[in-house]
């Protein structure tokens, strides 16, 4: 009897899991062929998550959580999961039921005839604004644009995961880590099933303007080392740019006997320069950065709990 895992990172969804158990329970009892693991990973929560999971762990034995020490964030919540889970394939899905558990079965069917990873595409994304929603399309297009492989448009973490891709998964250990690529990175076998993505039953969003800015910045200097060649276009243009100015106002200087002006146009290329050397040493920065924080080789989580069972 094949193995399948259900991931559920959790961050404050307290009121979502009551909800979210009873439609787990009808998909493992309506699919009886395969053995069935649910591994929540709370990431940290600070109401009653835990208490929630452990009354569900209770109740049944194919629960399984993992506690982190504090909230390290989804993306590391999930490569915790990916440590624990023991199925053959694995299902990341959200706690929220945004992605809705009645696509799982599809899933499985494609998993079944030899894809490894069937990821879902959004058709809808469900109630967002319409500021989110643009600003994602272009985050995926200029990733899409800058990256040398294809990095898939509108599709999350829901997904089908065969074990052979848990494990590549599992060996990528960098602490900046956006997810969303790596699946593209690693390769093997993709099949596509498309959905519509639903509304929150309960509780809001951890995901704020600037949770996603930072996971946007993440995904671009984790894959792409475009911002360091723009910085150096850039810099290339305007130096040529300066040089030409410069011989034309010498030529005009020794020739016409033109007067040099301009006290304020000097002042503006000043600042103009400054504002892009600037630009060019945060982007410099970014990637600086991230070597910094990966030669530290601390440690991507903390497990304080696994089910009942102290680990630290």
């Amino acid at each position: 009897m094949k193995k399948i895992s259900l991931l559920i990172p959790c961050y404050n969804e307290e009121m979502s899991l009551p909800l979210l158990y009873p439609e787990l329970l009808k998909l493992m009892e309506g699919m009886p062929a395969y053995e069935w693991e649910l591994m929540f990973v709370n990431d940290g929560s600070i109401d009653g998550t835990i208490d929630a999971l452990r009354q569900l762990r209770q109740q049944d034995p194919r629960v399984n959580y993992v506690d982190l020490s504090r909230n390290f964030g989804k993306e590391v919540a999930m490569l915790a999961g990916f440590d624990y889970v023991t199925g053959d394939c694995m299902i990341i899905i959200d706690a929220d039921l945004q992605d809705p558990p009645s696509l799982i079965p599809e899933m499985v069917k494609w998993w079944e005839q030899g894809y490894e990873d069937v990821y879902a595409r959004r058709r809808t994304r469900g109630k967002e604004s319409w500021l989110r929603k643009f600003l994602s399309m272009r985050f995926y297009k200029m990733l899409q644009n800058s990256s040398r492989f294809d990095v898939l448009q509108n599709v999350g973490d829901f997904r089908l995961l065969d074990r052979c891709c848990i494990n590549a998964l599992k060996k990528m250990r960098e602490s900046e880590r956006y997810t969303k690529g790596m699946y593209s990175w690693i390769g093997f076998k993709k099949k596509e099933v498309t959905f519509d993505r639903g509304d929150r039953v309960a509780g809001k969003s951890a995901w704020n303007y600037r949770q996603l800015f930072s996971l946007a910045i993440d995904g671009i200097t984790s894959f792409t080392s475009l911002p360091l060649r723009i910085s150096t276009v850039i810099g290339f243009i305007i130096s040529l740019m300066a040089f030409i100015y410069m011989m034309v106002v010498f030529v005009k200087a020794l020739v016409w006997g033109d007067p040099v002006r301009g006290y304020p146009s000097l002042v503006m290329l000043i600042l103009f320069l400054g504002g892009i050397q600037l630009l060019s040493l945060g982007v410099i920065g970014e990637y600086i950065g991230r070597i910094y924080n990966e030669t530290k080789n601390r440690p991507d989580y903390i497990v304080s709990k696994f089910n009942d069972e102290r680990v630290l």
